[in-house]
């Protein structure tokens, strides 16, 4: 692999960067799209990435008419030429862009030259032409020069993969290269903290984590000398908290009738276990089964759920989870506080519902993180099937749920158990009897001829007792989730 420079202003994002580099050096025209939720860091990634290398930037006003659009336009185009005077506002998309190919023809075509249009599905108003004035200029003139790269952003994930990636008019085909920008892991969110003057152990780390999750914007809101309970306190309980009353902004800004995607979300959090596509239609009362799939692939696409198809079963039968942390946290906990202010979280940390969330927002947590959780258990170079379990009461046989399924090539399945403790875990003879109910129930129901290994995820470990050496094969800790 080749050598790449990498931004010391960059947490993490590695992978981004190389391909960045790559297509910056090609020699070739490059149009790449990237997309992800609200403030998960595409237009810093590049504006640091690509710095002076940008020639010209347009970001879409949300919401704003098309003659304020083609406004802004002109205004991005006097600051890229660096004029003293304004520019005159294109009377359309197809003149603007003609505007700008004039521009870069006057630039050093031995250079390469990054074009970038942040939130772009914002420039696509209701009958601006917008969309098509792009494809036009993308095939007539762009895509002939080897020094333009193009780079494209939008946090509407699903508009830009329905009208962008997939594109079946002017831009079929026509993107080199597409990047899905996700959340910080658990070791990037730690190591962009620690860059801020933030120093927390793992533990801390995780708890702050399974409230706001790896979204940088929201990270960047910690200050240096709070505790996580203190943080979470200002960012979330105060009437001014940055997080008080993010939810709706967040849905509003990247979904039309969000108050749809809103209903599901709300439906999810409720379900811990996660609901079929049925289920969902039922539960939040869709007339329409193409409404859902369309709003649950919005969602996805934008990371706020995954879906997850359960061992033998199809994609049909795919189960939907809540996996944003915020939301989950928002829905659990800040929309309904009683209270606010300093000490809230801790009163909050010791009330009975606590267990239940800390327990499934550390489950999507280690769902997350599987490839750390392989790693952990020496197999990150064995083909696996990952995948969840349920099993509904019948015939006398007791339901269960398995959270989380390792299904190996060398014939063997980590069944996961996930449990979030403060302390180390003991395993005592109920937990042990139902452990061991659990995994003769799914070699029944599955009919299973690879081995099983009981497998453990804590966060402090589990206590080396007669149980836990006659049941459990292996164990993960909170640590492993950080390498």
């Amino acid at each position: 692999m080749a050598e790449y420079n990498y931004s010391a202003m960059l947490v993490g994002r590695i992978q981004e960067q190389a391909i960045l580099a790559e297509k910056l050096s090609s020699g070739e025209a490059e149009l790449i799209a990237i997309y992800g939720r609200r403030r998960v860091g595409k237009t810093f990634l590049i504006r640091t990435y690509f710095k002076d290398k940008i020639a010209f930037e347009l970001t879409g006003v949300h919401e704003a008419a098309f003659r304020h659009q083609l406004l802004n336009f002109g205004f991005a185009l006097q600051s890229a030429m660096k004029a003293k005077l304004p520019v005159a506002t294109p009377e359309n998309w197809i003149q603007a862009f003609q505007m700008l190919s004039q521009f870069l023809n006057e630039l050093p075509v031995k250079k390469p030259a990054v074009i970038f249009f942040d939130e772009f599905p914002w420039l696509h108003t209701q009958k601006s032409g917008f969309l098509q004035a792009f494809e036009h200029w993308w095939n007539s003139y762009a895509s002939k020069k080897t020094n333009i790269k193009v780079v494209i952003c939008g946090s509407a994930a699903s508009w830009m993969i329905d009208h962008v990636i997939n594109n079946k008019g002017g831009l079929h085909n026509r993107v080199t290269q597409k990047i899905r920008l996700l959340p910080f892991s658990l070791s990037e969110t730690m190591t962009y903290l620690s860059t801020r003057g933030i120093k927390l152990n793992h533990y801390l780390t995780l708890q702050l984590y399974m409230a706001i999750g790896g979204i940088p914007q929201y990270l960047k809101g910690i200050h240096k000398g709070e505790s996580v309970a203190q943080a979470i306190d200002r960012l979330c309980f105060t009437k001014d908290g940055m997080l008080k009353g993010e939810f709706k902004n967040l849905y509003q800004s990247l979904f039309k009738n969000s108050h749809h995607h809103e209903h599901i979300i709300r439906a999810l959090a409720k379900k811990g276990k996660g609901l079929t596509r049925n289920e969902i239609i039922t539960e939040c009362n869709l007339s329409s089964g193409g409404t859902a799939t369309k709003i649950l692939k919005e969602l996805e696409e934008s990371g706020f759920i995954s879906s997850y198809i359960p061992f033998n079963k199809t994609e049909k039968e795919s189960l939907f989870k809540l996996t944003d942390e915020y939301s989950l946290f928002y829905l659990k906990y800040i929309e309904h506080a009683k209270s606010s202010g300093a000490g809230t979280w801790l009163q909050q940390s010791t009330t009975s519902s606590y267990s239940t969330w800390s327990g499934l927002a550390f489950e999507s947590i280690c769902q997350k993180h599987v490839l750390q959780i392989k790693k952990a258990l020496g197999i990150e170079k064995v083909l696996t099937n990952v995948s969840s379990w349920r099993h509904s009461p019948s015939g006398g046989v007791k339901g269960t749920q398995i959270d989380l399924l390792i299904d190996r090539q060398d014939k063997v399945i980590n069944l996961c158990e996930v449990k979030f403790c403060q302390t180390e875990f003991t395993i005592d003879k109920k937990y042990a009897e139902e452990l061991t109910n659990k995994v003769l129930i799914f070699k029944s129901a599955n009919k299973i001829r690879s081995s099983i290994f009981p497998t453990m995820i804590t966060t402090y470990g589990v206590k080396n007792n007669d149980y836990y050496r006659n049941i459990v094969q292996s164990q993960i800790i909170m640590d492993d989730l950080f390498r």
